[in-house]
């Protein structure tokens, strides 16, 4: 089984507004990458949110087949909220995708290449990249989840790749890999 982490509990202070709320594809940004991974082999989707915008996140996904997670620390880091959902995932959970909720190009096609790649034996962590550039979103065996509850403080998943750098498998990919939405021109820029 693999399930995905849709990290979904910033703040959006750069952006000025809450990012993931903005529109998309006839959604939200939020919306249309959680439609993304259910178009996708992903067993489950779990969403963790955080802070004073997350009942508005919960009510873009409403009717989704998702699992909500709750980050009860909102000024925490990304790793804190990967550590949310990690404590949420079933134990018959073989291979986790961490996915950043403000990536909108990220399409089911290459989430189901991941997804075969890991189911064909090819690596137990597998980063897309563009160029030379690695981006996201991450799959990665469950066999590192204890390491990632306990480990990487400050570094994050950076940290879990250095320390594992001869099971990482790069996987080609186009520039949507490494776009996400930070700034109001970086929107602007993923919808043109």
């Amino acid at each position: 089984m693999i399930c995905a982490i849709v990290l979904a509990a910033g703040r959006s202070r750069r952006m000025g507004t809450q990012k993931l709320l903005l529109p998309c594809g006839g959604r939200t940004v939020i919306g249309h990458i959680v439609d993304q991974i259910l178009s996708s082999p992903v067993d489950r989707t779990f969403v963790v949110v955080a802070g004073p915008d997350a009942p508005r996140v919960a009510d873009a996904l409403a009717g989704m087949a998702i699992t909500l997670v709750h980050n009860p620390d909102p000024a925490s880091d990304m790793l804190a909220s990967v550590r949310c959902g990690l404590r949420a995932l079933p134990g018959e959970c073989a291979g986790v995708l961490a996915v950043l909720g403000d990536q909108p190009r990220v399409t089911a096609g290459l989430i189901g290449g991941m997804i075969e790649a890991f189911a064909q034996g090819r690596g137990r962590i597998l980063v897309p990249v563009s160029g030379d550039r690695r981006g996201h979103p991450l799959l990665f065996a469950t066999d590192y989840r204890q390491e990632i509850l306990t480990r990487f403080d400050g570094v994050g998943l950076r940290g879990l790749l250095e320390a594992h750098a001869d099971e990482v498998v790069e996987l080609a990919a186009g520039p949507a890999v490494l776009d996400d939405i930070d700034t109001p021109d970086d929107y602007r820029r993923q919808l043109s």
